[in-house]
């Protein structure tokens, strides 16, 4: 009898009643037959499958698996609440097959549509996509006002599916650089969307992160007093509250496509602690199958965050990994609350309050 390969993985996990009573018998006696090292690592490689540990795989073995097969290895509890993505090489991929350039961009419209569907469908909470950065309007007039037309195809077509869908949209950047009707698209999803709690998509559009932190300190002079020792009331979460991305918890994954290492000016403050994954695969290539494999990625890590026993467990309830969030402790939550700070666009009676997910995005 054949012990039973990754290909005999289904959907939720489970394998055949034939195959898992030869896992067992292997695990159980350490040997099938005359080679009892052969069968005996076999059975610890179905173990691996069986509990859904992706520590024990190399990415040779994820090649191998369908896409049911990486969903089944995907452990819910440990997924990351906020995906950041730097969505690269659409010129790249439209230049390889003769093509123009926004050829590549439209094409890597329906990767963020692959992206958001599951994101949706694994139940994580937030969702951060590089669009559309400060330095790309040294590009040709020509391409940008190309990509400000994608933009607004873009926000037609998809409004519809975020509401239908419950999705929270955002967006970030120096959005006044926006052509007006892209401005006003953004603000109408927004506002028609602001009720929905169960993923966040946050388009960075006309952003750069050292800008934001600059915009950041200039509004949190005008609202600290000018007061001998009023330096020290400035803490990171209080920072924290003056950066676009002040409604989110910091992104656990970066993602970048294309081959490209670098962060290229994306939530330099958010990604203190992030975990970077970077594939060869350009962005409009980029589907469901890609997004499993660097979730999987990101699960086999150990995340220490500055401690020594490599669990997320041991961190202290004010740890400010995410200032507006409560960090959560396997079966246990700890809340804290935030000093009543004054900043535009965050309503004032809303502060202070528990820093939980619900709670801050109602």
């Amino acid at each position: 009898m054949m012990v039973p390969s990754r290909h005999d993985l289904s959907l939720n996990g489970n394998l055949p009643q034939e195959s898992l009573r030869q896992y067992r018998k292997i695990s159980k006696t350490g040997r099938h037959d005359s080679n009892v090292h052969h069968r005996s690592d076999q059975a610890r490689k179905m173990k691996t499958f069986m509990t859904g540990q992706g520590n024990g795989m190399e990415h040779g073995d994820w090649d191998r698996l369908s896409e049911e097969g990486l969903v089944s290895l995907v452990q819910l509890k440990t997924l990351p609440r906020h995906v950041a993505i730097i969505m690269d090489g659409n010129g790249r991929w439209a230049m390889g097959r003769g093509l123009p350039r926004v050829a590549g961009h439209r094409e890597g419209v329906l990767s963020v549509r692959e992206a958001i569907k599951v994101c949706r469908e694994l139940g994580i909470s937030a969702l951060t996509l590089y669009a559309f950065s400060l330095e790309n309007w040294k590009r040709p007039p020509k391409e940008i006002a190309l990509l400000m037309d994608l933009f607004c195809e873009y926000f037609q077509s998809e409004c519809e599916y975020f509401l239908r869908e419950q999705i929270r949209f955002h967006a970030i950047g120096r959005l006044a650089l926006l052509p007006q009707p892209i401005q006003t698209m953004i603000s109408e999803l927004q506002e028609q969307s602001k009720g929905y709690d169960q993923l966040t998509v946050t388009l960075a559009l006309s952003y750069g992160a050292r800008s934001e932190i600059v915009d950041a300190i200039k509004r949190l002079l005008h609202d600290v007093p000018r007061d001998p020792g009023s330096e020290g009331m400035i803490s990171e979460e209080m920072f924290a509250q003056y950066l676009d991305t002040w409604n989110l918890p910091d992104p656990d994954l970066l993602i970048r496509t294309s081959g490209e290492s670098r962060v290229s000016n994306f939530l330099l403050w958010q990604i203190a602690y992030a975990e970077l994954y970077f594939t060869r695969t350009l962005w409009p290539d980029f589907r469901r199958r890609d997004l499993l494999l660097a979730l999987l990625d990101y699960q086999r890590r150990e995340r220490r965050l500055g401690g020594l026993d490599g669990t997320i467990d041991s961190l202290p309830p004010s740890f400010p990994q995410s200032s507006y969030f409560s960090v959560f402790h396997k079966e246990r939550r700890h809340e804290t609350t935030v000093p009543h700070i004054s900043k535009a666009g965050v309503p004032p009676q809303n502060l202070p309050r528990p820093l939980s997910l619900a709670s801050w995005l109602d």
